[in-house]
């Protein structure tokens, strides 16, 4: 195989710790080690615990409580990896291979763009368009998920827009999916992450053939344990363990233990109002922000997570408009064209509201140039 520069991961992996700001975060504040004991961590009870090797598919209470949030769920459908970004690529490497045809949903966080390619997959792309509240082209996605169609990526809610797909979108999605033989592969990190509006609801359940990719890093606000999961059929979850054991085998002993409680029920709950009140918060901080430019900036406010899409009127390729926030700015944002749409910036709102507002402030230094 031959992986192509995933551009995103590259560019922020090269600079994030050296900027000032970083505004191409995409999760929020992140959770404390105090913050899980107030929420039943026993700290005491772990610095006896021997950090050896986990389950390799995750401990069994992990298993059924992630299952619990799924409806007639069980730890035989669940399968815990490192991340969710793992999880994506256990199922790519599953389920694809070289000659298939993959759909993907742009714009979107660009992993499975490139991922299914390096396996030898022809790539389709259906496009979301912001006049029809970031809704699916029709046209592109029929064209896109076709007989012989292997696997369909979606992020819902959607990375980078904040976008929830409609009742008649979801419908129309799995509906045509079973009428190809496709599989659909429903990421949901960011489900929990509604910022004024009802819980997004899961694809899992739909069809026989849908499959959910989730994890602690961005709703729940915990990047550092590295938990993400499969939720799937048992005989995929199967086939995905054995690829697991060629990667990275299994989640790390101590993240397994307090990953268990934060997916508890009670918790689950109270991760996700910290999260929606830090984002309800901020987004004005944003909202106010784009306002001040008038007709030069524009975007949808996103109903979810922590990053929104600013489209802006000007002539400049938003690589070189990154890099020049980058260099006179000593500021990170993530370029239009890294998440599939040129013209635009991925901004992120999801730290403590002076850090967001003094991030905003550089970006706008070297917007206004160009005005």
């Amino acid at each position: 195989m031959q992986f192509d520069v995933f551009q995103m991961e590259r560019y922020q992996s090269t600079w994030e710790k050296d900027v000032e700001y970083d505004m191409a975060e995409s999760g929020i504040r992140p959770v404390t080690v105090r913050e899980l004991v107030g929420m039943g961590f026993d700290l005491d009870a772990v610095l006896d615990m021997p950090l050896g090797y986990n389950r390799t598919n995750g401990t069994l209470e992990l298993r059924e409580r992630i299952a619990a949030h799924y409806a007639d769920a069980t730890a035989d459908n669940i399968l815990v990896t490192n991340g969710t970004s793992e999880a994506n690529f256990l199922v790519a490497l599953t389920l694809v291979k070289s000659g298939d045809a993959f759909a993907f949903q742009t714009p979107n966080y660009m992993q499975m763009w490139g991922l299914p390619r390096s396996l030898g997959a022809t790539v389709k792309q259906f496009r979301l368009q912001p006049e029809t509240h970031w809704e699916p082209d029709w046209d592109e996605f029929d064209r896109a998920v076709g007989p012989g169609t292997r696997l369909v990526y979606i992020s819902n809610p959607n990375n980078p827009t904040g976008s929830v797909l409609s009742d008649v979108a979801r419908k129309r999605i799995v509906a045509r999916c079973e009428t190809v033989g496709a599989w659909l592969i429903s990421d949901e990190v960011y489900l929990g992450a509604e910022i004024d509006r009802e819980r997004t609801l899961s694809f899992w359940g739909t069809s026989e053939k849908v499959i959910v990719t989730c994890g602690l890093s961005k709703a729940y606000g915990i990047p550092g344990l590295r938990i993400g999961w499969i939720v799937a059929p048992k005989d995929l979850v199967h086939d995905c363990w054995a690829r697991h054991d060629y990667t990275t085998i299994a989640p790390g002993r101590l993240s397994d233990v307090m990953a268990c409680i934060a997916v508890e029920g009670e918790n689950r709950e109270r991760l996700f109002d910290r999260t929606r009140a830090q984002l309800k918060n901020n987004l004005q901080i944003v909202d106010d922000w784009i306002k001040g430019f008038g007709c030069f900036l524009s975007y949808r406010p996103p109903e979810a997570g922590a990053i929104c899409l600013v489209k802006y009127d000007a002539d400049i390729p938003s690589p070189q408009l990154a890099e020049r926030i980058r260099q006179n700015q000593n500021t990170l944002v993530v370029p239009g064209s890294y998440v599939g749409l040129e013209g635009y910036l991925r901004l992120w709102f999801g730290g403590p509201p002076e850090y967001v507002a003094e991030g905003l402030r550089r970006v706008k230094c070297e917007l206004n140039v160009l005005r």
